[in-house]
């Protein structure tokens, strides 16, 4: 999708296509889709970029995909939303991290070492 398309889409229609990114992504990863999950990853990304770019950094949006059904979907939204909600961001990696769900509950986990060693830093 380009930029002027992601451009044209509403706030929920950018947190609608985020949340089907994840659940793509959880399937290339159990699919072990390395190329398939990198091109949606980068995907991911760029509707990251577009809610930021928004009026008031419209990243917060993405809070509402905390409750959502897939670990992959919960994990990128709360990834994505450290540097504006470093707090509920952080308690949902960690309660991702405890549900024993791989492989995202190792990815959270490597996130949660990445935080507390100051490796990551919020942009």
């Amino acid at each position: 999708m380009t930029r002027a398309k992601r451009g044209e889409m509403t706030i929920e229609q950018l947190i609608a296509r985020y949340s089907e990114i994840g659940v793509a992504q959880d399937r290339a990863l159990l699919e072990n889709l390395v190329g398939q999950f990198n091109r949606l990853y980068d995907e991911a990304l760029a509707v990251e970029d577009e809610l930021e770019r928004r009026e008031g950094d419209q990243r917060r949006a993405l809070l509402a995909l905390y409750g959502h059904a897939n670990w992959q979907v919960r994990l990128n939204a709360a990834q994505a939303t450290r540097p504006i909600a470093p707090q509920a961001a952080r308690q949902m990696i960690e309660e991702i991290a405890k549900s024993q769900h791989f492989p995202q509950a190792g990815h959270a986990g490597m996130a949660l070492y990445a935080m507390d060693r100051g490796i990551y830093k919020p942009n």
